[in-house]
């Protein structure tokens, strides 16, 4: 019997990476539903090659293009994610996640009633509204794996061990492009310099992330969300040939290491196919030893990466501050690539706005619905633009 599946963010670069994996195993798959944003041209480029039913195009003026067309009857397109229930008569064996950005939550939390098993790979998602998301992953008995690379690598380390027996875990870091940059030139960095990641094709705002260590400051808040530890179990560890993905140091003193090349391909194949009972295997690279024999590991400069210091400010509860730090970057790194502030402006007013009385407050403040993360998201990006322009 063909797993029905389920793509939301399909034409983002994590969701044609499982398209592209689909494809090599097309008989025992059936795509259920594909979405989109703005990018109709390749989402129904996918949807005529898998024969999908339902398809949700977010964007209305894309939405509008499309009904404009002539399509079978047969084919569902819908404009938001208000529609799972019709489109899912029964639940879906896998759901990949993948749409960016704090508006990829309400989709995640509302799929997970409709789906077996959910891969997430929006990180906003997991630390805006993990307590959201775990509770409708208990409620509807739906496996979760984390897509990301270190937190993929994490899952795979322990997904046999209680949590309680993990004693540390280390992720690591790549420094971007500019780890080995003097202070002083860092000061005249532009957003072209900034989005050439010396590792990984990433999209623009990722890469931004990556230079400023942001990326990192967030990947430790979902680490500890996960796998239910405090922060100080949670290091960080400069890498940069990013061959390890993640160390885990257990109580009884063994200490694993995940190491995979720079594909995202690797962990998104491993969440698909990750039952004992599906025997499928993935053709890559032999184990690289000059990289092992030259891991270099190295501590954080926090000089260097002064965003890190964010992790001292975020409680070890959720709290709506994750909002405020996940919207308040955004909206300094569209302002960045704007050319509007200046590298160095970016992480001085992520700093600062942090500190203000007004934000500092939602540190004690628990997320109770989406409603309440989508008002405070707006609210911090007006507030970004009229303090920083």
């Amino acid at each position: 019997m063909k797993k029905k599946i389920a793509i939301l963010g399909s034409t983002g670069s994590i969701g044609k990476t499982l398209i592209n994996i689909i494809k090599q195993d097309k008989k025992n798959f059936e795509i259920v539903l594909l979405s989109a944003d703005e990018n109709y041209t390749e989402l129904l480029k996918q949807a005529k090659f898998f024969k999908v039913k339902n398809l949700i195009i977010t964007n209305e003026n894309s939405f509008n293009k499309v009904k404009k067309k002539r399509f079978s009857k047969k084919i569902n397109i819908y404009n938001n994610f208000n529609n799972f229930r019709k489109i899912f008569k029964k639940k879906a064996d896998y759901t990949m996640s993948s749409i960016s950005g704090i508006q990829g939550l309400k989709p995640t939390i509302e799929i997970i009633k409709f789906t077996k098993k959910i891969a997430i790979a929006n990180k906003e998602a997991i630390i805006c509204g993990w307590d959201l998301i775990q509770k409708q992953l208990k409620k509807n008995k739906t496996k979760f794996i984390p897509v990301d690379s270190e937190h993929f690598s994490i899952w795979s380390l322990v997904k046999n061990h209680d949590y309680k027996f993990i004693d540390r875990i280390y992720i690591t870091a790549s420094g971007g492009p500019f780890l080995k940059w003097p202070l002083n030139k860092i000061k005249k960095v532009t957003p072209e310099k900034a989005i050439k990641h010396p590792n990984w094709s990433m999209g623009k705002k990722i890469s931004i992330d990556s230079a400023t260590m942001m990326n990192k400051v967030f990947e430790v808040i979902e680490t500890q969300r996960i796998f239910n530890l405090e922060k100080s179990k949670v290091k960080i560890l400069i890498h940069d040939k990013s061959y390890i993905h993640a160390i885990v140091q257990f109580k009884n003193g063994l200490k694993k290491i995940l190491a995979h090349d720079t594909n995202m391909k690797i962990p998104i194949f491993n969440t698909l196919y990750d039952s004992k009972n599906e025997i499928k295997f993935l053709k890559t690279k032999n184990l690289d030893i000059d990289k092992l024999n030259n891991l270099n590991l190295k501590s954080l400069n926090e000089k260097k990466f002064p965003l890190i210091k964010i992790l001292d400010k975020m409680s070890n509860k959720a709290s709506l501050l994750e909002t405020v730090l996940i919207s308040a970057n955004d909206e300094l790194v569209n302002l960045f690539l704007k050319k509007k502030i200046s590298y160095t402006e970016l992480q001085k007013n992520l700093l600062r706005i942090l500190n203000l009385p007004e934000f500092r407050a939602f540190r004690k403040k628990i997320p109770k619905n989406i409603n309440e993360i989508n008002k405070l998201n707006s609210y911090v990006r007006l507030k970004i633009n009229e303090l920083c322009i």
